[in-house]
């Protein structure tokens, strides 16, 4: 269960009555949308309705069983979440954008790059600066992955940027391949790999350009400073030997 701090009030008033539950913003939408696969105990403050649950007060069992057919909380939650409205405070709202706004800027930050820049990354800072200045305002009700593309309309005009993918070799020398290769697989899509004679390891991997930088300190930080990582242009011309 979540906490109730965490949690938004979904009312749907029914036969002259009000239900209320407790619930996590985020699932509340996911179910409204059809798409919630988890596990509703997980996401709910209080395995109950209510009539009003800033005060505690619950529906009489008759009429949960005349609009629901149904005593059973676990089903009548997403009936209600479903049928009925979610009632966020300012405060919860505000949260909420915060917390999404930060989710699109990780995003941005870990696909995108700079095309006038030899497709470097763009750091977080610029792409907070760079959103700002688009006057880009996330909308807290909606998931974050519905509003990367009108996110990056906005900053196109600010900042050059665009998506991609890049392909990256590793190498690993043989005092650290054994327990590094493990991490560095697990970076990206591993394209092929290798062991040397020398029992060094080299891998090919092809993961979001914004995450270059992450996959240098990795390689330096499993290696101790020993590692090579570089940028593969022409993958179909590549050769790990």
């Amino acid at each position: 269960m979540i906490s109730l701090d965490e949690a938004v009030t979904a009312r749907l008033e029914s036969h002259g009555e009000r239900f209320e539950v407790l619930i996590d913003p985020d699932a509340a939408l996911a179910i409204k949308r059809g798409e919630f696969e988890g596990d509703l105990e997980e996401v709910i403050a209080a395995e109950d309705v209510f009539e009003n649950a800033s005060r505690g007060d619950r529906p009489a069992e008759e009429d949960l069983e005349t609009v629901f057919g149904t005593t059973d909380a676990l089903e009548i939650i997403p009936e209600v979440v479903d049928r009925g409205e979610i009632q966020i405070t300012a405060e919860q709202r505000a949260e909420m954008q915060e917390r999404k706004h930060n989710q699109l800027v990780t995003t941005i930050t870990r696909n995108a790059v700079n095309p006038q820049m030899d497709d470097s990354p763009h750091p977080p800072e610029r792409i907070e600066r760079a959103l700002e200045e688009a006057g880009f305002q996330i909308d807290p009700m909606e998931p974050v992955e519905n509003q990367v593309d009108d996110a990056l309309d906005a900053l196109r005009p600010v900042i050059p940027i665009r998506f991609e993918e890049v392909t990256m070799a590793v190498q690993l020398p043989a005092d650290y391949a054994g327990s590094g290769q493990a991490q560095i697989r697990e970076f990206g899509d591993l394209e092929r790999e290798e062991w040397q004679n020398d029992g060094s390891w080299v891998g090919v991997l092809t993961f979001p350009a914004g995450l270059q930088n992450d996959l240098y300190d990795l390689v330096n930080e499993v290696t101790s400073g020993e590692g090579d990582a570089r940028v593969i242009k022409d993958k179909d011309e590549l050769r790990t030997r």
